[in-house]
């Protein structure tokens, strides 16, 4: 059974950094990973994607500060966020897409404050 966890999560300052951990087991293969992000009373959006060969893709509002990378034979994909805002404070969800199948595993949601 394919999963996908979420580590990392927490309160931040205004400036400051954090970075979290998506970790995806019960398959051996590589998938398409990324991480979206909801605020309350908002859609969940997508943050930053990481595909296979190591395109990416970011929401235009993090570009410069919010980074995206993976390791594939640990099969984690990580988001690196500096210059945090608190516009930033939100849940984030980590995704994965099996590209064959073009099957969708969502994580369960890891906090992320940032405070003013």
């Amino acid at each position: 059974q394919v999963q996908v966890v979420e580590s990392g999560g927490g309160l931040v300052q205004a400036g400051g950094s954090l970075r979290v951990s998506c970790t995806a087991s019960g398959t051996a293969i590589v998938m398409h990973m990324g991480w979206y992000r909801q605020r309350p009373g908002n859609q969940r959006v997508l943050v930053a994607t990481i595909q296979t060969d190591g395109s990416t893709n970011y929401l235009d509002s993090v570009k410069g500060r919010i980074t995206i990378s993976r390791d594939n034979a640990k099969k984690i994909a990580y988001l690196q966020m500096n210059s945090l805002e608190p516009e930033d404070t939100a849940v984030y969800y980590c995704w994965a897409k099996q590209p064959v199948r073009q099957k969708d595993y969502w994580g369960q949601g890891a906090q992320v404050t940032v405070s003013s």
